[in-house]
This record gives structure tokens, sequence and C-alpha cells, in this order.
């Protein structure tokens, strides 16, 4: 198991009001340090994501400010006992086969005393039209994102 974020000094990077914005407040919420996960196999998934229908996707991206990537990890959301909302890390490859996609919406974080900077984004499935369906060649997030 290992953090999500670095310590509780991580604060919002040139933050914006987005359209889908009680999505991140409700990561950020369960998310907050010393929150830890671990992915799930594949096995243990299963079709979980296709099956249950989560309604999206966050994805954790964790870097050296200006530096290299240190992981990127996703986390479905999923109604917990009390109503609140809580997240499930699931694999990059249970979003390819749940078929869904990145959205146009994201948040940066910023952490000045470990010098890391945090991006998080929304997938949701990919709406289609069953009558003009065309199977779908899906390439991993790590060769499509820059």
């Amino acid at each position: 198991m290992t953090a999500l974020f670095c310590c509780s000094n991580t604060e919002p990077y040139r933050p914006r009001a987005l359209s889908h914005e009680p999505k991140f407040t409700a990561f950020m919420k369960w998310a907050t340090f010393p929150r830890e996960a671990t992915a799930q196999s594949t096995g243990e998934q299963g079709d979980k994501l296709a099956n249950l229908g989560y309604p999206h996707v966050i994805q954790l991206v964790k870097q050296v400010n200006y530096g290299p990537l240190e992981s990127r990890r996703y986390f479905a959301v999923a109604k917990g006992n009390d109503e609140e909302e809580a997240f499930v890390e699931v694999t990059e490859s249970d979003l390819i086969a749940a078929n869904y996609k990145k959205l146009n919406a994201y948040k940066n974080f910023k952490c000045s005393t470990h010098n890391k900077f945090f991006e998080v984004n929304v997938y949701e499935k990919d709406p289609f039209n069953a009558h003009h369906w065309r199977q779908n060649i899906a390439r991993p997030g790590s060769e499509i994102d820059l």
C-alpha cells in the first residue's frame, strides 16, 4: 500500500471551478493524506467496471515537479455503507476493457515541501450508439498520455 499524496501540505495549483467540480471534491475529500490504496489484480477485479457501471473513474498522476513521472493510478467511485463516496483502485487494463475515455477536465495540485506535482483527471464511460458500434482497438493510457 502506498500513500496517494506525499503529505497534507498539497495545495491546488492554479485552481479553477469546473463543471465536474463535485467529482474532484469527492475524490480529494476521500484521498486526503494519509490515505493508502492498492490496486486489485485483474482476476480480483474481473469485469467489475463494465458490470457495475461505475459512473466515473479518477486518474491520479504523481511526478516530481518538472521531473519524471512517479505513478499513474486509477480510482473508481463507489457508494460506501454510510452513503459517503468511497473509491476503489483499479488498473489501466480495467479502464480499457470497460471502454472509459478521458474527459477534458483536470485539476493540478502541488506540494512545495516535497517538490511534487499531482494531476487529477476524470474518465467516464464512452457513450456509443450500439447500432453504429465498431470495435475500438484501445491503447493503454501510458502510450497516449504525454
